[in-house]
C-alpha cells in the first residue's frame, strides 16, 4: 500500500492532521516551504527517504515497541509538514532548532490554526469535590488569531452598514470548515454583529445562518495522476 501525503486542498490537508495524525501522538513537528524554484516532488523524496517515513502499519507499530519515534509526512501546494511523535529518531537532531511541539505551539495552515490540548473532565461521582481530567489530548482547529481579530473588526464595522441578508451570506460563506473550536468563533462574530446591531436598534442576525456541519472531503491527490506516473504519494 502506498504511502499518501500529498494533499489536492487546505482542507483536506487540515482535516488529515486533524483526524488522522495529530490524534495518534504526533505532536513534534517543523515544516517549511519548497522554494518556487525547486522541484516539490524533489523535496518530497529527499525528506521521506531521509527519515524512512515509507513504512507500514506493522513496521511502525514494532518501532513503537523499542522506544523509536514514528513520523508522518504531509504537503498542500507548497507548504509541508514533518510530524514526529515521542521516541528516538535522527529527525530530532537533524531538525533540533526547528521542530515545535503542537501542545504549545500551533501549526498554521493558511488561516487555519491547528494545537493539541489537554481535555475536559471526567463527570464527578457522588462524594467527589475535585474534578478529574478525562486524559484526552484533543486537536482543537480554529481560526488563526489575527484572522480571526480581522473578520471580528471587519464584522464590527459593517454590523450597521449591511444587510440581515448580506450580514448572513457572508457568515455562511466564510471559508473556514466549522470545528467546534470553529463553531465558536462564529458565534463570537455573531455576537458582536448582534451587539453593534441592538445598540442601533437594528434587527439582530439569527444564529441558524451559521453553518455547523463539517464537509469530509478526501484530502489526496486524484488517481488519475498516478496513471500519469507522477509521484504523487509514495
Amino acid at each position: 500500500m502506498q504511502y499518501r501525503y500529498l494533499t489536492t486542498s487546505l482542507t483536506g490537508c487540515v482535516q488529515q492532521l486533524a483526524c488522522n495524525i495529530l490524534p495518534h501522538g504526533y505532536w513534534f513537528y517543523c515544516m517549511g516551504r519548497v522554494p518556487d524554484k525547486k522541484d516539490p516532488f524533489a523535496i518530497d523524496a529527499k525528506l521521506l527517504g531521509k527519515y524512512g517515513i515509507e513504512i507500514s502499519r506493522q513496521q511502525r507499530l514494532r518501532r513503537k515497541v523499542v522506544g523509536t519515534a514514528n513520523l508522518h509526512y504531509i504537503r498542500f501546494e507548497r507548504t509541508w509538514v514533518l510530524l514526529a511523535t515521542h521516541g528516538m529518531h535522527a529527525f530530532f537532531a537533524e531538525e533540533e532548532s526547528s521542530i515545535r511541539d503542537a501542545r504549545k505551539v500551533p501549526i498554521k495552515l493558511g488561516d487555519y490554526s491547528l494545537s493539541v490540548k489537554h481535555g475536559g473532565f471526567l463527570k464527578k461521582s457522588e462524594g467527589e469535590d475535585e474534578p478529574i481530567a478525562d486524559g484526552k489530548m484533543p486537536v482543537r482547529v480554529q481560526i488563526a488569531r489575527e484572522r480571526f481579530n480581522e473578520l471580528r473588526n471587519y464584522f464590527i464595522e459593517q454590523a450597521c452598514h449591511r444587510s440581515v441578508d448580506s450580514l448572513a451570506k457572508e457568515l455562511y460563506c466564510l471559508p473556514f470548515e466549522p470545528y467546534a473550536p470553529i463553531r465558536r468563533q462564529q458565534l463570537e462574530l455573531l455576537r458582536v454583529i448582534n451587539q453593534e446591531r441592538q445598540a442601533a436598534g437594528y434587527e439582530k442576525v439569527l444564529s441558524s445562518v451559521l453553518r455547523y456541519k463539517r464537509r469530509i472531503v478526501s484530502p489526496y491527490e486524484p488517481s488519475s495522476l498516478e496513471v500519469k506516473g507522477e509521484r504523487i504519494a509514495a
